[in-house]
């Protein structure tokens, strides 16, 4: 049997971890099997859902590159449908007109309450012969009252429930549209989805469906429900935890790459391999192989690990990445790919994400690296430094060449005439150049930045560490 999954996100908010990890072990398992996973939006709730929730969906699942197989079916527009199979059960005499108001409703539950049961509905419109003329009612599946209901789920293992402690499930609300239950049933049918993959607060929702699919003498599915995502404290996943818009993962300097192979590795392992490209995650994983406990999504390791990816891959491959980076932070890198490519070497060691590499590149684009870093101001900006400060510019002025070679030359004559290591020159040095204390080699630095452009703004930190240096012998 070709395995046919789907992933069935709510327009109601943004793409977020908990559901990209759910997308992505559709994908995998999917294609591990050579089969499909198709994308509905579930978007029933007119008032909640939002059109650009929709487009950041779709945007964060391109950017992740999981992409899903055919046309997106929108689930509101399968209204007519639902209602269709609403209609059919209550023909067979499978469903039943339930006409109980909310204050019915309400003093049933108290009833029980008072004798200590357990509030459900009990079924008292059931076998109703009448049909009241303009009177609300609600649409409900005769679920069996006798036996139970049991499958085999792909993570939990066997789960049985006694049908005696289910009501009769709402198919069609009392406005006349369907209920979710309803909708996925008959959409999943509809799509031919043969394995659901979805997370375990989708529990409770399994034995409401599989009395519906037996009813329409449908195949019931395979489910595998995944443990949720909690943070290092334990508790549920959410914000404060890092549980944010996937888009937001991106923003903040994150590789698809990287997120991909950590979202993995939340609930499902390999040994203790933690690298896994791409091609590898669609080798080994299965759905059969998730674990039952929570996972712990931990920040810093998705963060070690997108340095990990950073590395690994190529300037040319970081190069557009980085363009998009800096545009964020409003700066301008040009259309020059390939000379953004050519200052990534000297940062991919040093940076963990890509908005650590734009900020360590952007003063490659800006015509003014100022206000420097007031910490690196102060620890190496000193009086002492002037003097070779001021000697090295007239030593590069000299020159005409501007080559790592050069520069590097130079640069150890001056600190030979003074005495000096080379820590204490090159970073006032450094920052003068970039604004801050942390870079590639200042030699590449130099070069990369040009000769123009790097006396310039030596002669602006020269003023600036005599005014600094005048400014202190006066106190």
């Amino acid at each position: 049997m070709t395995v046919r999954t789907r992933f069935a996100p709510s327009p109601t908010g943004f793409l977020h971890i908990g559901g990209a990890r759910t997308a992505l072990f559709c994908h995998l398992h999917a294609r591990r099997h050579g089969g499909e996973w198709l994308l509905r939006i579930e978007d029933t709730d007119r008032e909640r859902s939002k059109p650009e929730a929709v487009e950041a969906i779709l945007e964060g699942l391109a950017w992740m590159g999981l992409n899903h197989d055919g046309e997106v079916v929108y689930q509101g527009q399968r209204m007519e449908r639902h209602l269709e199979i609403a209609q059919r059960l209550l023909d067979e005499g499978k469903a039943y007109r339930c006409y109980c108001t909310k204050e019915d409703l309400d003093a049933m539950r108290a009833e029980q309450r008072a004798r200590k049961e357990k509030p459900r509905y009990d079924s008292r419109c059931r076998n109703r012969d009448d049909q009241p003329e303009n009177t609300p009612f609600v649409i409900r599946l005769k679920t069996p009252q006798e036996g139970e209901t049991v499958w085999e789920d792909r993570i939990q293992g066997t789960i049985r429930i006694q049908n005696k402690e289910l009501d009769d499930l709402i198919l069609v609300r009392s406005d006349g549209t369907p209920t979710y239950n309803l909708a996925v049933v008959v959409d999943d049918h509809d799509m031919e989805i043969n394995q659901v993959i979805r997370g375990e607060d989708h529990l409770s929702n399994t034995p409401r469906q599989i009395p519906l699919y037996e009813a329409l003498g449908w195949d019931v599915p395979v489910f595998a429900h995944m443990p949720l995502l909690h943070g290092t404290d334990g508790a549920k996943l959410s914000k404060r935890h890092g549980a944010v818009s996937v888009l937001q993962y991106r923003d903040d300097g994150f590789l698809p790459e990287a997120v991909n192979n950590y979202l993995l590795r939340l609930g499902w392992s390999h040994g203790e391999q933690e690298i896994f490209s791409m091609e590898e995650m669609l080798t080994l994983f299965d759905v059969a192989d998730v674990g039952r406990s929570a996972a712990i999504f931990n920040q810093e390791k998705l963060i070690w690990l997108n340095g990990h990816h950073i590395r690994a891959s190529t300037p040319e491959l970081l190069a557009p990445i980085l363009a998009e980076s800096l545009r964020r932070m409003e700066v301008d890198p040009g259309d020059d790919l390939g000379y953004l490519a050519d200052l990534i070497p000297g940062m991919q060691e040093r940076t963990k994400t890509m908005v650590e590499m734009a900020e360590m590149a952007k003063f490659h684009f800006v015509e003014d690296v100022r206000p420097y870093n007031a910490k690196a101001v102060k620890r190496f900006f000193k009086a002492t430094i002037l003097e070779p400060f001021t000697d090295l510019i007239a030593a590069f002025e000299a020159q005409t060449d501007w080559d790592e070679a050069t520069l590097e030359t130079t640069f150890k004559t001056v600190l030979e005439r003074h005495g000096m290591g080379m820590g204490k020159l090159a970073q006032p040095v450094r920052i003068a150049i970039t604004g801050g204390p942390i870079s590639p080699g200042i030699f590449e630095v130099l070069h990369l930045v040009g000769r123009e452009r790097s006396l310039k703004r030596l002669h602006l930190a020269l003023e600036f560490l005599k005014e600094k240096v005048a400014a202190t012998s006066q106190q």
